[in-house]
């Protein structure tokens, strides 16, 4: 629906502006003033919502709660872990990550309005992955691992555009970053699940729930 919207924008915008130049072609410079530069607002607008699509399709559709990930450690050394990350149906990524916990981030926008009866649902997507440590000083002084898990930004980045000008961006309810966070252990499973009220991280086996135990 938004695709024939923005079609028809795109248009729309191409006729008056081709009937611009020719009533300027014509030497009817009232007209074709106004018919071209119709147009090309009209163009400039579809343009722009065809940037704002190509970014939401970085994000993933969200109508229930759902596991979105999963993550086992293999531990080096001291505070120092192999995090093996699955998304989906993807291989494992491998990660390098320091300290003894783990934090997952998100990225999360809900709509209101117009949005919701075209049938926009909540969308996600999941932006980093790195180690901290539990105590403040050592979180301070010691090497850390963060990695970006979004990839190159595609389009007009909505999240941007939400955040700074939400007084002109009236569809969206509710932007917001969450994490979801817990220990570091050797062999130790996670499955991570997110709603729309954002990230849970529940143990995957015997040694990540131990692991929780002792980390309350």
């Amino acid at each position: 629906m938004v695709g024939v919207f923005i079609g028809i924008l795109a248009l729309l915008g191409g006729l008056l502006f081709f009937y611009g130049v020719r009533s300027l072609w014509r030497h009817r410079f009232t007209a074709g003033s106004l018919e071209g530069l119709t147009g090309l607002l009209l163009l400039a607008v579809a343009g722009l919502l065809v940037a704002v699509a190509m970014n939401l399709q970085t994000y993933n559709r969200l109508t229930h709660e759902a596991p979105v990930a999963e993550i086992h450690f293999q531990r080096r050394t001291a505070e120092h872990f192999w995090g093996y990350l699955t998304l989906g149906r993807a291989e494992a990524m491998v990660f390098d990550m320091r300290g003894d916990e783990w934090q997952l981030d998100a990225r999360i926008l809900k709509w209101k309005g117009i949005a919701l009866l075209l049938g926009f649902d909540t969308l996600y997507r999941l932006d980093r992955l790195g180690g901290r440590y539990r105590d403040i000083v050592r979180e301070r002084t010691l090497p850390r691992s963060v990695y970006s898990l979004a990839g190159d930004g595609v389009g007009l980045e909505i999240w941007t555009l939400a955040q700074r000008f939400s007084t002109w961006v009236p569809l969206v309810d509710a932007v917001y970053g969450n994490s979801a966070y817990v220990p570091m252990a050797d062999g130790a499973r996670f499955v991570v699940s997110i709603s729309a009220s954002g990230l849970v991280a529940r143990p995957g086996n015997s040694i990540a729930e131990r692991a929780v135990r002792r980390w309350r």
